[in-house]
């Protein structure tokens, strides 16, 4: 078949660089296919996707070398309105890609643009804000909603007017783990019914593959590492060799060595044939969450309207020392918990920090003993430089300008931005600005460290160092809080794990013992992960099968 989207011999460098972002590129993606695009951070992959939706030449200039053909035709003397007839794409960050004043305005603004009825365009976006769960949102600014809530607007907006080519930049990033997979549904039910080419670029390989794609494209310093289907390149080595974290199954199948090249089909666990595979002899690894308890929060009540209250009596404790993730869907009240911790609101209750009443904390006194990192960057950056704005709170504390270089060089080496540290912050990708927020708060070393999503959008190399950092934390004598929706992170980089649903402790317990709780998972629109499926299907205890495979990765991490 003639490629409907071909790049031959294609290269492209930004105008303020010397160096081609993507070289040399040769790929062909077929009329119809779905496929996945995957990298580590700075790779190139966002790069390729400019380059087809029209934001690469008409907003970010460079030099072209090679050809590239959309539809038969010269992608780069089309303009962005022509583009936009052929190219949908739903952006890594939402909030870039807000126009109307409300959801349903937002939803139906290509409608509008493209003079639809009345009538159809309030059936559109009728049928499309049920189909994302927005049907109660509908009337709220986009700009006030949760991370989630802001994805599900954006990518509504983008499929209520069908293109033949829909391109997803990080479609999970802020989605919670069961919505994730209601996501990756949905764009299957979306690319079978339309029959658009539909390209996905993103971190969370596993979650896309919870869905068949054609084609996975691997590209690493801007060339092309592997182009083929999903099984090939997971009997291979690539994904761990570029900083790609492999599903979980793939990797506990290689701790019990297993050939992966035998067995078929590697992309789809539930058909994955098993029979030759040696159910692994597991030893109870488990050991005693005991801690000396520093934060005791009491009560808590909360609400931003008063017929809406958000935190409902919710009582926790937080030991010294301990990694504590907290999950649950979008809106459980995660993040407003977090803001009370961190006094940014005032609640009802009473919170304790070492036996002491700290409930009338200033937010600097609070902000001594909790480090918070937002889940959106660009509410925390104020500065123009890399290294000014980790520096920041170094030198709003007075520390001398020796002790600064020291701690921010130490802090950008650690979340990979050693190379960028003279570079604007607007020059960033989304995910690179969240590891310039994490530098920020982690050059200050408060006693609680307080993340939300802290891993959203990283690659599993940069992923690796900012978790193994905090484990570095830890140890010394750290407390480690993460809001996530990472159901691997809270597996392998957390001690207890409690999940709020409702403004209120759902559960509170190990990691290991959450996958088996169906109706907690439904609840708080969770999910297993697949080392619980591969166990279930092996016939072991998925809690041993876990925690072999997060001692196996300790080992790993420690050069064992």
């Amino acid at each position: 078949m003639t490629d409907w989207i071909s790049f031959e011999q294609f290269s492209y460098t930004y105008e303020a660089q010397s160096e081609p972002t993507l070289k040399e590129i040769t790929l062909g993606i077929e009329k119809g296919k779905k496929v996945l695009i995957v990298g580590p951070s700075g790779s190139g992959k966002s790069t390729l996707g400019q380059c087809l939706n029209g934001i690469i030449p008409n907003i970010y200039k460079g030099q072209a070398s090679g050809r590239l053909t959309i539809a038969g035709k010269e992608a780069f003397d089309l303009s962005i309105y022509d583009k936009s007839q052929l190219v949908s794409t739903v952006l890594q960050d939402p909030d870039g890609q807000f126009i109307g004043l409300s959801v349903a305005e937002d939803i139906a603004f290509s409608l509008e643009n493209d003079v639809t009825p009345l009538d159809d365009m309030r059936e559109a976006v009728d049928k499309w804000s049920k189909a994302l769960n927005l049907g109660d949102l509908l009337q709220h600014r986009p700009q006030d909603l949760s991370g989630g809530q802001k994805q599900r607007v954006s990518l509504a907006g983008v499929l209520v007017d069908e293109s033949p080519i829909l391109l997803f930049d990080e479609p999970l990033a802020n989605l919670d783990p069961k919505s994730g997979q209601d996501t990756i549904d949905l764009i299957d039910r979306i690319h079978k019914e339309t029959g658009a080419t539909t390209l996905i670029i993103e971190h969370r390989l596993e979650d896309v593959l919870h869905r068949q794609v054609d084609q996975i494209i691997l590209i690493n310093e801007g060339r092309i590492v592997f182009d083929g289907r999903p099984d090939d390149l997971l009997q291979t080595d690539l994904l761990r060799q570029n900083g790609i974290r492999e599903p979980l199954y793939i990797s506990a199948l290689r701790d019990m060595g297993a050939d992966l090249t035998q067995l078929r089909p590697l992309a789809q666990l539930d058909q994955l044939d098993l029979s030759q595979v040696q159910a692994p002899d597991l030893p109870d690894l488990t050991k005693p969450l005991d801690r000396p308890l520093l934060l005791e929060a009491e009560h808590l009540q909360f609400a931003y309207q008063a017929d809406q209250p958000i935190l409902k009596d919710l009582s926790l404790t937080i030991g010294a020392g301990e990694r504590l993730a907290i999950v649950g869907k979008n809106g459980a009240g995660k993040s407003t918990l977090a803001k009370a911790l961190c006094q940014f609101i005032n609640t009802q209750g009473q919170l304790r920090y070492q036996g002491q009443d700290i409930s009338g904390d200033s937010i600097a006194e609070r902000a001594n003993r909790i480090g918070y990192v937002l889940q959106n960057p660009n509410q925390m950056i104020s500065q123009t430089m890399i290294y000014d704005e980790v520096a920041l709170g170094l030198r709003l504390r007075g520390v001398d300008e020796a002790t600064v270089k020291e701690k921010v060089e130490q802090a950008l080496t650690i979340c990979g931005l050693y190379p960028f540290r003279k570079w604007p912050i607007s020059a960033l990708s989304f995910g690179q600005k969240k590891r310039v927020t994490i530098a920020a708060i982690l050059v200050l070393e408060p006693q609680v460290l307080l993340l939300d999503e802290p891993t959203a959008g990283q690659d599993h190399k940069h992923y690796t160092e900012i978790m193994t950092f905090l484990d570095e934390l830890q140890a010394r004598g750290h407390t480690i809080v993460m809001i996530t929706h990472d159901m691997q992170l809270l597996t392998e980089y957390s001690d207890r794990v409690v999940v709020v649903l409702d403004g209120q402790v759902l559960f509170d317990s190990r990691p290991e013992t959450l996958f088996g709780q169906v109706t907690v998972l439904e609840q708080a629109y969770l999910k297993t992960t697949s080392l619980y499926t591969l166990a279930k299907r092996l016939g072991v205890d998925p809690a041993r099968l876990t925690q072999a495979y997060i001692s196996r990765r300790k080992e790993e991490a420690h050069g064992n």
